[in-house]
């Protein structure tokens, strides 16, 4: 028997509000679009499953879409940090399950995290950070940070390690980082490789690991 689709909501439908809406809806799950500007909200009829133009800060207004019934609420208005803070608490107050909020620096994060944000989101440093590791390295293709210690890296497989087999790589051993995937092409990726698993040119590797210790490991690979 299949799960249900969770319930997301998106409250404000600027740059990232909005293109999460869209990501969102391509994931096949159900999403509510809501701001206050009317053009906006019309811009997003034809994208969420339901639109919304009402002001986040209204608990009636809240109400009367059910605003206690999503599993997930992203406040997106990062650069309001009254609003993002007033609007969090509000969230609380009404039992929603989960809230993601944009926040604008740390000093917002600590504020949010405060009072009962359960995930912060920074798409301007995140991004940053994962373009900073492309342009730096020639190796690596990808980078998604975990926590402030740990990451996930996809890195090329150099000319140094083709026709090693995992095991012969000792990621593990030397980095205390594990191979969880060798990415063939786009449509061929494999899952926590076995150790006999042999590097082909062109394989590209997708460790995750402490960040100090992938540095080293970035070396070797």
């Amino acid at each position: 028997m299949k799960s249900e689709k969770k319930e997301f909501v998106v409250m404000g439908l600027g740059r990232f509000g909005g293109s999460m809406c869209k990501e969102l809806v391509n994931e096949g799950v159900n999403v509510m679009a809501i701001d206050k500007d009317q053009e906006r909200v019309q811009k997003y009829e034809d994208v969420a499953s339901h639109v919304a133009t009402l002001d986040a800060m209204d608990k009636e207004s809240l109400k009367s879409v059910g605003i206690s019934n999503f599993d997930v609420a992203i406040i997106s208005f990062g650069g309001d940090l009254e609003s993002s803070i007033l609007v969090t608490m509000l969230l609380k107050e009404m039992n929603v399950k989960q809230i993601w909020v944009k926040a604008r620096n740390e000093y917002h994060q600590k504020i949010l995290e405060k009072i009962g944000a359960d995930k912060i989101i920074h798409p301007e440093r995140d991004m940053a950070r994962r373009i900073a590791h492309h342009i730096t390295s020639d190796k690596i293709v990808d980078y998604i940070e975990l926590s402030n210690k740990h990451s996930i890296i996809e890195v090329v497989a150099s000319d140094k390690i083709i026709g090693k087999t995992i095991a012969n790589l000792k990621v593990q051993q030397k980095f205390k980082c594990k191979v969880i995937a060798i990415k063939k092409d786009e449509e061929t990726v494999s899952m926590i490789p076995s150790d006999d698993v042999e590097i082909e040119r062109g394989d590209i590797l997708i460790v995750m690991g402490d960040n100090k210790k992938l540095n080293r490991l970035e070396v070797e690979l």
